[in-house]
């Protein structure tokens, strides 16, 4: 995560094309044949970064309380990953919206956070099965499905990209990142796309 840390303050600072996989290297305070160790690119190198943001929406859905039904944890996790100073920030959200902006103007960044996004949905996807098979049952009980079965990996796709969209509109603006054009004012206004959704889940 070192590593990630110092690529994307020389992003922030001095701009993507600017940066060198080298320069990355030496703020890491690592040769350039050990940052190549473990990236392909500096690219890269933020990936990470980006990951991190996707595990902590993720795992909020899967620690939402119990008891909510799955379009409440999915706000539940809005709230505690989205909202400035619960789960990122206020600073931080600044670096996001660099790096979401940078990448919008670079292909090889934009396929780095495109292939976290994907990677985030079908994790997603997998912790809405969880949910739903557990609910109302005991945990000693609970059979975790292997996959998804195909409704709730579209579910999650959408939810995905409810998030996905907020955070990448908000970064076009200069809207600070709480109130009514933060990212999580979108988020839960993205999410009424899935209002009615049948998520099977007993009454």
């Amino acid at each position: 995560m070192e590593i990630a840390r110092a690529a994307a303050a020389l992003f922030v600072r001095q701009g993507l094309r600017a940066t060198r996989a080298e320069d990355i290297a030496q703020a890491a305070g690592i040769a350039p044949r050990t940052f190549y160790r473990y990236f392909a690119s500096k690219e890269e190198a933020v990936a990470p970064l980006y990951a991190a943001g996707a595990q902590r929406w993720t795992q909020a859905v899967r620690e939402a309380p119990p008891a909510l039904t799955v379009p409440e944890a999915l706000r539940h996790a809005v709230h505690h990953t989205l909202t400035p100073g619960v789960g990122v920030s206020a600073s931080s959200w600044e670096w996001v919206r660099t790096l979401i902006r940078l990448a919008d103007a670079s292909p090889a960044l934009r396929k780095v956070w495109a292939e976290v996004c994907q990677a985030s949905e079908s994790t997603l996807a997998d912790i809405l099965a969880e949910r739903l098979a557990s609910a109302g049952k005991p945990q000693d009980n609970v059979a975790h499905p292997a996959s998804a079965p195909q409704h709730l990996r579209f579910a999650a796709a959408v939810a995905g990209a409810a998030i996905r969209v907020a955070v990448e509109s908000w970064s076009t603006t200069t809207s600070p990142p709480a109130g009514p054009d933060g990212p999580a004012a979108l988020a839960l206004q993205n999410l009424e796309a899935l209002a009615g959704f049948d998520w099977g889940e007993e009454s």
